[in-house]
């Protein structure tokens, strides 16, 4: 094979790294290089943006150590049977590369993943040697994210976690059957089983009160996993069960949502054709239902007969147009559950809402001023002054609502 310069390299595999959106960066322990001691940061503004909850940017080297791969998973354009270019860093590489990388302020930090090149030890040995490098010789505090080759040896994910601030194993398929099917060479149960050795150590890092000694640090930022939305025919509800599953089951920190892309010489076992994003945008915002908001994976998918999530409308404004006799809701003695069940109501709202109450009355003027927009919440609420009437219940409401969130064209005269 040519010998590829580290320019072609970087081409290659950041282009490869880009099917995995599992990425973000939310939940890191601070650290910087203040003082003069050490390089990098987990903090500060700003490749592959990532957002933390408080909605700081952060820019991260997404690369693969390989693209080359002995499996041969129907959905993947690394598998073994694909002919695509193929790359490979060294460890030392990409060492250099984060730290070149970050000293001209482009990143601040690394997420590194791979194909299975030999073994899963010996792949995730090399990941593990990325990351040893980066804290021990370089005292590297940026932010790492590794991702886990779920059949490697418990004590190489121990190691991981000591270096990374956060891991993944990606369970990819939503259902077990069609993993077996289109990645034979995976199994759910191993993928799951990893995932619980990492729930176990995250919690066993977490220092009681009682402890006069912090326990040894191990992926503060917790875990995530993907899930490749379309590939395998599941529907919407039984995407947000498993991930419901994952959260309960494994401690995840997030599950993320990827649309399933059609790659070249593909399988006939897959699609045809990619499913539209606004899917995946609606799988993130029932997701969020069911984190912050209360909501059942159930409860979301019982909106519609089929189980998918109606591209049309957000899933909670489909679940309230569907659960009709549970509105309206008074803004003014309405517990925080079910304010958060209002349509157009977010947390922040939510809270304003319960702060100011304890003053005044409300009336819908209130509302509005502590709200973005007053056209989806108008139909489900009561207050002082305000009673939707026979708005909550009419034929024509999903369509009036979506009519008065269409962005209108400005005119100059």
């Amino acid at each position: 094979m040519a010998r590829l310069d580290l320019r072609k390299k970087l081409e290659i595999l950041a282009d490869a790294a880009k099917y995995d959106a599992s990425c973000a960066s939310s939940g890191a322990g601070k650290r910087n290089s203040v003082g003069g001691k050490g390089i990098g940061s987990t903090e500060g503004m700003g490749i592959c943006h990532a957002y933390t909850p408080d909605g700081r940017c952060v820019s991260l080297l997404k690369i693969l150590l390989t693209n080359f791969c002995i499996y041969d998973c129907a959905y993947c354009i690394n598998r073994v049977s694909s002919n695509v270019p193929r790359a490979r860093f060294s460890v030392q590489e990409v060492v250099d590369l984060t730290l070149n990388f970050y000293k001209r302020n482009y990143i601040e930090g690394l997420f590194l993943s791979s194909g299975i090149v030999q073994s899963g030890d010996y792949t995730m040995e090399e990941l593990v040697r990325v990351a040893r490098m980066l804290r021990e010789e370089h005292d590297f505090r940026g932010y790492i994210h590794l991702k886990l080759i779920p059949e490697a040896d418990p004590d190489l994910v121990a190691q991981a976690g000591l270096y990374a601030d956060r891991l993944s194993a990606n369970i990819e398929l939503p259902r077990d059957e069609a993993l077996a099917r289109l990645a034979p060479q995976k199994d759910a149960g191993v993928i799951k089983k990893a995932m619980g050795q990492v729930r176990q150590r995250v919690e066993a890092a977490r220092p009681a009160k009682k402890d006069r000694k912090r326990p040894p640090r191990f992926a503060p930022g917790g875990q995530s996993t993907q899930l490749i939305v379309g590939a395998d025919g599941a529907p919407d509800g039984e995407i947000l069960e498993r991930s419901a599953s994952l959260y309960g089951g494994y401690g995840l920190r997030r599950v993320y949502y990827s649309a399933f892309s059609p790659i070249p010489d593909s399988s006939a076992q897959l699609p045809l054709s990619k499913p539209p994003l606004i899917r995946e945008h609606r799988l993130y915002q029932a997701d969020w239902l069911m984190r912050f908001y209360g909501f059942s994976a159930p409860e979301i998918a019982s909106a519609t007969p089929d189980g998918m999530l109606d591209l049309a409308v957000d899933p909670k404004l489909g679940w309230a147009l569907a659960n009709r006799a549970s509105f309206p809701v008074d803004v003014n003695v309405a517990e925080r559950e079910t304010l958060l069940r209002v349509p157009g109501l977010g947390v922040r709202s939510v809270d304003r809402i319960l702060k100011v109450r304890r003053y005044r009355t409300l009336r819908l003027e209130d509302i509005q001023r502590l709200t973005r927009s007053l056209d989806k919440i108008r139909p489900f609420i009561t207050t002082l002054d305000w009673t939707p009437g026979g708005l909550t219940d009419a034929a024509d409401l999903k369509a009036r609502v979506i009519k008065a969130r269409e962005p209108e064209q400005l005119r100059l005269f």
